[in-house]
């Protein structure tokens, strides 16, 4: 299995990706490196079929991901850098929400949502509201949401920007986990720690793809 873009192009008012082709394997944790405004949360967005491009094609295995509305397909889920929890849910809530939108019984959506927060630390938070929760707390509990459905393919937009050291490294456990399960993990980043961590690194700059530099 692999996520490929072929020759991806994405403009509005401005280009904000420019021919971009690159595969991202399952197996591996992929680093996509690059300044801000460089393109890596629109690439991402494409990848995932949150965006259509403006030319160009994001497919998973041969399937494009854009399928003309804008929600994507069952086989990914995403880590987003504005997290995009819901204030009135507890951080359980969050977590379990995502599983029974993909029909899983009440019940069992919760327990999967507490082993979920005890994977990144937080299961005594489980409790607590979206406001109660610091930027660190809240993306935990953003990236708990997004590894709990085992999805095929794992987007993960800036996923340790709030966190300390030693979050980080729990996180990026996790991410080698989903990958070392076969999925497909691609990680938007500009911490140098974290591209060290993933096994592949592809940089962007203006919307460009700079190299792939392992």
């Amino acid at each position: 299995m692999s996520l490929e873009l072929s020759g991806v192009t994405y403009v509005v008012g401005r280009t904000l990706l420019d021919d971009v082709s690159l595969t991202f394997p399952a197996g591996k944790v992929t680093a996509l490196s690059g300044p801000s405004g460089s393109g890596k949360t629109t690439l991402l967005s494409i990848a995932g079929g949150l965006l259509q491009p403006t030319s160009g094609s994001a497919e998973l295995d041969g399937v494009d991901t854009w399928t003309g509305t804008g929600d994507p397909r069952p086989e990914f889920a995403f880590v987003l850098q504005v997290y995009g929890l819901v204030p009135i849910l507890s951080a359980r809530e969050n977590v379990s929400v995502a599983l029974r939108a993909r029909g899983v019984a009440p019940d069992e959506a919760d327990e999967h949502a507490e082993a979920a927060l005890a994977r990144f630390g937080i299961a005594d938070l489980g409790e607590r509201q979206v406001e109660e929760l610091s930027g660190g707390q809240m993306q935990r509990v953003a990236c708990a949401r997004g590894f709990v459905v085992g999805a095929d393919v794992l987007l993960a937009d800036e996923p340790t920007s709030e966190l300390d050291e030693g979050n980080r490294a729990v996180v990026l456990a996790e991410l080698r986990a989903e990958a070392a399960r076969g999925a497909v993990v691609v990680v938007a980043t500009h911490d140098p720690a974290v591209v060290e961590a993933c096994d592949l690194h592809h940089a962007l700059d203006e919307g460009r793809l700079v190299q792939m530099v392992r």
